[in-house]
C-alpha cells in the first residue's frame, strides 16, 4: 500500500478531475477519482483516504450529502466542498454542521487549494498521531501549523514549558502533565482552518476575518476530540482565549467557570506571545513580560495562577543565573 496521503477528488465533470488530479499530484498524494457520489461512497467503504474533495452541484448525490454519508464510514477524514457562487449558504450550514472542513469557490485558486488540501491533511494526520499515542509525530505537527506564521517558531514547546512551570507547583500527576502538554502543543491547532490571508495579515482585521479567527478554538477542540485526546487537552484548545473576566472567546466564561488547564495555558501562551519578537511587535524582554503579566491579572489572566507563574519562573531564573 502506498504510504503517500490519499485524495478522493469527486466531479461529474472529468476535465475538472483530470485539472485537480494534475494539480494535487504536485503535492506528491496518491489521488483517485469519482465521477459520482456513489461511486465515492463505493471508494470510501474499501479504503481509507486523509482527505475527500466533492463538487456540491452534481446529478444524484449532491456534495454536502456525500460528505455526510462520509462522516459517517470515516469520521477522520477531513473533507472540502467545491461550490458554485450560488451555492455558499449550503457551504457555509455544511461547515457549522461540521461536515466540512473548507470550502472552495470554482473556479478555484490553485495556491488557495492547495493550501487547504496540505492543511487538511495535517488535521487528518492529527487525529491518527493521538490516536496512535505517537508523540513525537503529535509535536512534529504542531510544528508544522505553527509555521503558517513563521514568526511563531517553537512557540508550542515554549508554551508547554511555561505551563509545566505551574503545573509543578500544583503537583500535577503524571497523567495530567501530559494533557497539559498536549494541550499547550495543540492550543492553536485550530488555526490550519484559517485561510492564510487572514491569518498573516499585516492591517487590523475586519469583523467579519475576526469572526473567522474566533471559530479556531471550536475548530481545534473538534480535532482533539476526534483524536480522542483527554478531556482536559480539548479544553484548553477550547477556551485558552476566555478571560478571567468574561470578557474572552468563544462562551464568554468567568472566572473558574474557565477550565484549570486553560488558564494555565493562557498564561504561558500570552507571556511567550509579548516577549516574542514579531514583524508587528518587538518583543518585551523577560522582566517586562512579568511586568505585564502583573498589569493582566484578575481581568484576561487568573490571579492566582499568575502568582504561582511569577513566583516558580522568578526561581527559574535566579537559578539559571547562578550557574
Amino acid at each position: 500500500m502506498s504510504e503517500k496521503p490519499a485524495v478522493l477528488v469527486v466531479d461529474d465533470e472529468r476535465n475538472v478531475l483530470r485539472s485537480l488530479s494534475r494539480l494535487l499530484r504536485t503535492l506528491n498524494v496518491d489521488v483517485v477519482t469519482a465521477e459520482t457520489g456513489e461511486e465515492a461512497i463505493g471508494l470510501v467503504s474499501q479504503r481509507e483516504f486523509s482527505l475527500i474533495i466533492s463538487d456540491h452541484l452534481m446529478p444524484g448525490m449532491k456534495g454536502v450529502d456525500l460528505l455526510s454519508r462520509a462522516r459517517e464510514i470515516q469520521p477522520e477524514t477531513t473533507r472540502i466542498l467545491l461550490t458554485g457562487h450560488a451555492d455558499l449558504e449550503v457551504a457555509l450550514e455544511a461547515i457549522n454542521r461540521g461536515e466540512v472542513f473548507r470550502f472552495l469557490v470554482k473556479p478555484w485558486d490553485d495556491d488557495e487549494l492547495l493550501a487547504a488540501v496540505t492543511e487538511g491533511i495535517h488535521r487528518y494526520e492529527i487525529v491518527r498521531a493521538s490516536r496512535a499515542g505517537d508523540e513525537a509525530k503529535l509535536l512534529s505537527l504542531a510544528q508544522t501549523i505553527e509555521l503558517k506564521d513563521p514568526y511563531t517558531r517553537g512557540h508550542c514547546e515554549r508554551v508547554a514549558a511555561y505551563s509545566l512551570l505551574i503545573a509543578d507547583v500544583l503537583q500535577y500527576g503524571a497523567d495530567r502533565k501530559k494533557a497539559l502538554t498536549y494541550g499547550a502543543w495543540l492550543h492553536d491547532c485550530g488555526k490550519i482552518g484559517i485561510p492564510e490571508q487572514i491569518l498573516n495579515a499585516e492591517r487590523r482585521l475586519t469583523e467579519q476575518e475576526m469572526e473567522v479567527v474566533k471559530k479556531h478554538p471550536l475548530w481545534g477542540a473538534e480535532v482533539a476530540r476526534q483524536a480522542s485526546l483527554p478531556e482536559a487537552t480539548v479544553n484548553i484548545i477550547l477556551y485558552h482565549h476566555e478571560h478571567y473576566d468574561g470578557t474572552g472567546y468563544p462562551s464568554g466564561l468567568k472566572g473558574e467557570e474557565i477550565p484549570e488547564e486553560a488558564r494555565i495555558v493562557a498564561i504561558a501562551d500570552v507571556f511567550d506571545a509579548i516577549t516574542t519578537e514579531r514583524p508587528y511587535q518587538k518583543g518585551m524582554s523577560l522582566e517586562e513580560g512579568c511586568e505585564f503579566l502583573k498589569r493582566l491579572s484578575g481581568t484576561i489572566l487568573d490571579p492566582v495562577m499568575v502568582e504561582i507563574f511569577l513566583s516558580r519562573f522568578e526561581e527559574r531564573e535566579r537559578s539559571a543565573s547562578c550557574v
